[in-house]
């Protein structure tokens, strides 16, 4: 695996400057995970948790609408806090991103430590107001794990746990496979977890498990709905941040089988990734 080029990459947010940087994986040009340069000592933190949420064109303004607002209540809720409080004594570093084609990803939220209800509330203040910075395009869920990973690297904090949280309500059309990303981010000891929303295809939790998530622990959750997006991204925050093992969707196949299923993806070499059920 050699390295290809490294270049300057402008965030969209915040217009810092990181740098990005291509490898060859199994004859595939897919973004890998770069390095910040050293300079200020990076604050430990117990987890960094990016949330990425679909903002594709699948996705209506009403329905976006109930993913932001899903997620600050999540935020506000005591029991989030408590995990928070679970994982460790550092707190936890949160940001959420914007996804939908391969050309379109945005920083939402930028880096904030959560570490007590206070902090936790400013977040989901940030989130609720946070605006809909893309509007339409396709559904590139492999492009959306390249720039959270991105993210990962790029930012003043460390961890020893390291999480992509991905919500959508579609299959990769475009772009790369997100499989491929997977394999890499599970080279570099990141977690990905999804929440699978039904309302337009009932089978897309078994795309997510066969495709999306990887890494130890990683677990599909899914909701039948925009509506159901809230209670559904609470249950998943707690389970994620806490550092709960495994976990199942309400549609899912009985335990033990998606447990199998996403233990085997986590301890297995990448190049011989089992697939999902």
């Amino acid at each position: 695996m050699g390295w290809l080029d490294k270049r300057c990459w402008a965030g969209c947010h915040n217009a810092r400057h990181n740098l990005r940087h291509r490898a060859a994986a199994a004859g595939l040009g897919l973004v890998l995970v770069g390095t910040v340069p050293a300079a200020a000592q990076a604050q430990d933190v117990d987890l960094l948790l990016v949330l990425a949420v679909d903002a594709s064109s699948s996705v209506s303004t009403e329905e976006f609408d109930l993913q932001m607002r899903g997620l600050a209540m999540a935020f506000r809720d005591p029991a989030v806090t408590q995990a928070i409080r679970a994982s460790g004594d550092l707190g936890i570093a949160v940001s959420l991103i914007q996804w939908s084609d391969s050309r379109k990803q945005a920083m939402a939220v930028d880096w904030t430590i959560v570490r007590d209800e206070a902090e936790a509330a400013a977040l989901a203040d940030e989130i609720e107001a946070a605006p809909r910075y893309l509007i339409g395009g396709g559904t590139a869920i492999g492009g959306a794990l390249e720039y959270a990973l991105r993210q990962l690297e790029t930012n003043a904090f460390q961890a020893r746990r390291k999480v992509i949280d991905v919500s959508g309500d579609g299959r990769t059309n475009q772009g790369v496979q997100p499989a491929d990303v997977r394999d890499l981010a599970v080279t570099q000891g990141v977690t990905i977890n999804g929440l699978a929303i039904l309302n337009e295809d009932p089978t897309v939790d078994s795309y997510y498990y066969a495709n999306v998530i990887g890494g130890t622990g990683a677990f599909v959750m899914t909701a039948n709905d925009y509506e159901a997006y809230g209670e559904a991204i609470q249950a998943k925050l707690i389970k994620e941040i806490a550092g709960v093992p495994v976990a199942h969707g309400p549609t899912a196949a009985p335990g033990p089988l998606r447990a199998e299923a996403t233990e085997r993806r986590a301890v297995r070499s990448p190049s011989f990734l089992a697939p999902g059920p």
